[in-house]
């Protein structure tokens, strides 16, 4: 009974101070590209072909912006960063989008920053920006 009250008093304890972990060191564009995944159990990485990079990541925003708990950190000269938060702990997730004009795509990136897995949140929050750039989504 004494472990099932610590256990209950810990999930507690996290949710109500939010695991909110260090930023990544590795954001941004390095080399004309975002970071890969060092590990698919907590980051998801794509690169969506696209007839205009600059116009695919401004049509990005605003769904970005209505994503619940979502907040965009940093946008300007073709990257634009955004965290999103889980509803029940806080844990945060970077997310990242460069318009990469060389090559004709926008480059997607989602990381948990603490975690071993994230449950395939990564994963889902992609397809969702990519279903949003489809005609008729």
């Amino acid at each position: 009974m004494n472990a099932l009250l610590q256990h209950l008093l810990l999930v507690i304890s996290l949710a109500l101070f939010q695991l909110v972990g260090p930023v990544p060191a590795e954001l941004g564009v390095h080399d004309g590209a975002l970071a890969s995944c060092a590990s698919p159990a907590h980051c998801a990485r794509a690169n969506w072909v696209v007839a205009d990079p600059e116009a695919a990541l401004a049509a990005l925003v605003p769904v970005l912006e209505a994503m619940p708990r979502t907040e965009v950190v940093e946008q300007g000269a073709g990257y634009l960063h955004a965290t999103a938060s889980s509803a029940l702990f806080g844990f945060v997730d970077d997310l990242e989008l460069y318009a990469d004009t060389a090559h004709g795509q926008l480059q997607a990136r989602s990381v948990s920053r603490l975690g071993d897995s994230d449950l395939g949140v990564n994963g889902r929050r992609l397809a969702s920006l990519e279903a949003a750039l489809s005609p008729g989504a």
